[in-house]
Order: C-alpha cells, then structure tokens, then sequence
C-alpha cells in the first residue's frame, strides 16, 4: 500500500502540468449507478448511468438499503460500458474520480470502495469529489464557455443554496436552507397529493394544467436573509390537503401543484435576484436536479435578459444524478492540487459546500 500511495502522489501532481487528463468517475450517492469518462474536464466520452427509479416508484421514494443492494448488483457492469463506450482501455485512464459525499450512506460506500479498488489496480491517483460541486460542473460540461467567476443558485436533492463560484475550487456560500432542501420539499408535496416518484417532474407537468389560485397558510420566515426555508410550505401544502380530505372536499390536484410550485420558485427567484443585483452579477448558473424545473427556467430566463444577465442552465441529462458531472470537477481539483485521497477513504452523509 506504501508503494500505491506514494506512486499515486507523484501521479497526480503531474496532472497539474498533463496536457490531455481522462478521468473515469463514479457516482453512487443515491439511487443512480453512474460511470464516466470524461477529459479535461470538458469532453465527455462516455455517461453511463443505470436508474433505480422504477425500482423505488413502488415505495413512493428511495429506500436507502435497496439503493446500494442495486448499486453492487450494477456498478460492474457500468464501468465495463463506460470504458467500452469511451473506445479506450483501462490503462489509459490518468485518475479515477469518486462522490464520497454527500448522499445516502450505504449508497456511497459502494462507489467509494469500487473506486478504491479500481484505483489500486491500476496504480492510478483516486480523487474524492464533493457531490455538491459536481453539480455547479454539470454547467462546464453543457456550456465550453462557461469560467468563473459567477453566481450558483444549487436546487438539488439535498442542498439548496447561493453560492459565489470565484473560481473552480473557490466557493462560497452566500445563504444556504435551513430545513428541507427545494427537491426534499417537492418529493414530499408530490407523496401528499398522491402523486408517483420522482415527484417532482410530476408537480411540474401538472402545475402547467393548473391555477395558482390557492392561498396557503404560509408566509416565508427569511424574508431578509439569503437563507431559504421550506418547511413552512411543506407543511401547510399538507395541512390544506389533510383539511380538505377530512371535509371529503375535492382537492384539484393541478391547482396545488400549481400555487406550491410557484411560491417555491418565487423564494428561489427573489432571493437569486437580490444576490445579483446587490453584487453585480454578469453570469448566473443553476446546478441541481431542481434545475429542471419549467418554470423556475422560465422565470430566471425572464430576469437574467431583463438585466444584462447571461444565464447558464445546465442540459437536463445533466441536471438529475451523473458520473460525467463528477469527472468534470475532479479534472479541476486535479489541476488545483486537492482532492487526492488514500485507500482510507470513507463516505460522508453531510459535507461542507464551500471550499478554498
């Protein structure tokens, strides 16, 4: 192991100064087995991703100890199609690439010790990628032209945040939740009314054929701050349907989905706006499965040409969970000296946005 390590150390600081770098990545933190191999940080050659969606729609959501079960029984065969798709050979990688958090902790745990494994094998350096800046890379992927610095709003799964990107490995958070993450909240208001898993394509193709004509107990807590909350609104979208189902009054399904999702992203939009305004911002990117949303796209598009604002949404094959997004952002920890991690490497459930 001593030899690995320090073989591994001299690897990557060549990486540094490399001309061409092909990273093979691996995504496991919650019910999507993803392989990729992406060079320079910019190109992807290949984007394996194998869903458990209609595995877990039966449950009405993720199920953490059948997540990794299916992660084990997948991953093989994903890095075999990821290496194949890509028309090279596993000795032409230059470093493999693993989401060690955030995310469900069984889940990770596969991708983290596949990765190990994969890495000592080959004799190549192992880097350890925050899940969170994987998402703000899915941008660099869709858009060659996007560089730092910029504005972030994140809408994911589990984070819900602005952030200011000074440059590839130096973020900052601006406001951040303080209860459930936006995705959290729609999956939740999505199982209320009923609706499948994911919930939150659902709320957003219903909402279209709805009125935002309901006026929900609720008024936002943060008024003056850059934090987000949306456990209020969670709450009182189920307190409205539990009092209606209790009368056996009709509940328009559309209309909910309709006034929850645009309070919900005019939260997200106003306090985005304020940030840019308030600092200038020329450049605004959205990262996170969130980002898919019509209608918070829509709004945002509205503002950003309204001020002089170039918006980047990130492609929606890049929105959801992806390896390619953590091979771009591992390509730039390389080139900046961090991330490399030894075969003690674990999984974290929770880890910090910010960075240098």
């Amino acid at each position: 192991m001593a030899d690995y390590l320090e073989i591994a150390k001299q690897k990557f600081d060549a990486l540094k100064d490399k001309k061409d770098v092909l990273i093979l990545a691996v995504e496991s933190s919650c019910d999507e087995t993803a392989v990729s191999v992406v060079k320079n940080g910019r190109e992807v050659l290949s984007n394996v991703v194998a869903s458990q969606i209609e595995i877990h729609k039966r449950f009405g959501g993720v199920v953490p100890e059948v997540a990794s079960r299916n992660h084990i029984l997948a991953i093989s065969s994903c890095y075999k199609r990821a290496i194949e798709e890509a028309k090279i050979e596993s000795k032409d990688l230059d470093a493999i690439a693993v989401t060690y958090g955030a995310g469900l902790m069984g889940a990770l745990l596969v991708g983290v010790n596949f990765a190990k494994t994969v890495a000592y094998s080959l004799n190549i350096p192992l880097i350890a990628v925050s899940h969170v800046h994987g998402h703000i890379s899915a941008n660099y992927i869709s858009h060659q032209d996007l560089t730092p610095p910029f504005a972030c709003l994140m809408v994911s799964g589990g984070h819900t945040a602005i952030l200011n990107v000074e440059d590839y490995c130096k973020i900052k958070v601006i406001g951040s939740t303080v209860d459930d993450s936006v995705g959290e909240c729609f999956d939740k208001v999505a199982r209320v009314l009923g609706l499948p898993y994911p919930g939150g394509p659902v709320i957003d193709k219903i909402a279209k054929e709805g009125l935002d004509n309901i006026k929900f107990n609720y008024h936002s807590p943060l008024k003056d701050t850059y934090n987000f909350s949306f456990s209020g609104l969670k709450t009182a979208v189920v307190n409205y349907v539990h009092n209606k189902e209790q009368k056996h009054e009709e509940i328009d399904k559309n209309d909910v989905a309709c006034s929850f999702q645009e309070l919900v992203t005019q939260e997200l939009v106003e306090k985005t706006k304020h940030f840019c305004e308030k600092e200038d911002v020329k450049k605004l990117v959205v990262a996170g499965g969130v980002g898919a949303n019509s209608r918070l796209r829509e709004k945002l598009s509205l503002f950003c040409e309204k001020n002089g604002i170039k918006l980047y949404l990130p492609n929606l094959k890049y929105c959801t969970d992806n390896a390619a997004m953590i091979g771009s952002m591992a390509y730039y920890y390389a080139k900046n000296g961090i991330g490399l991690a030894d075969l003690t490497l674990t999984a974290k459930p929770n880890v910090d946005i910010s960075i240098g």
